[in-house]
């Protein structure tokens, strides 16, 4: 049982669970879990964590086809400037390793953005805390577990 799923039992939010069985070769996890579990990758989202400003960590979760758009999570976070994390950081305060960290159930809640996108579909898929772990719930159910803002995210 990870964090994540420890969270959403806590919070008695609706989820599925999903496991696949990952290959160490895989070039993207997220691609990964959307071709291992049949589902279209606009529903798949990835969990990136990134520093605001040189001083403050956030999370962002798009599609995992996408590409985060440094200016647009800094723009929704009112800060000047974003880049990601150092993946030693990122490990550290989050809990999970990369490839499974999940934007539920981290060691210390960060500013969450979400791209838009995600309100768009009845539910989503995010990492349950490890590789080859997914857990799919509604948009809905990060406002209720952590200070989320949906934007658009994603580079044009």
């Amino acid at each position: 049982m990870t964090p994540a799923i420890k969270s959403l039992e806590k919070a008695k939010a609706n989820f599925k669970i999903h496991e696949y069985s990952h290959d160490p070769a895989a070039e993207s996890y997220g691609l990964e879990a959307s071709e291992k579990l049949g589902v279209d990758a606009s529903r798949v989202f990835k969990t990136l964590v990134v520093m605001l400003d040189a001083k403050e960590f956030a999370v962002g979760v798009i599609p995992v086809a996408d590409m985060l758009s440094m200016k647009n999570i800094a723009k929704a976070a009112g800060a000047k400037k974003a880049a990601m994390a150092d993946k030693v950081a990122v490990e550290r305060i989050t809990g999970y390793v990369l490839g499974g960290v999940s934007p539920l159930g981290q060691k210390k809640v960060l500013r969450t953005f979400i791209d838009a996108s995600a309100q768009q579909q009845e539910t989503i898929f995010v990492s349950a805390g490890r590789r080859g772990l997914e857990v799919e719930v509604k948009p809905a159910v990060f406002t209720q577990l952590l200070r989320t803002t949906f934007a658009n995210l994603t580079q044009e």
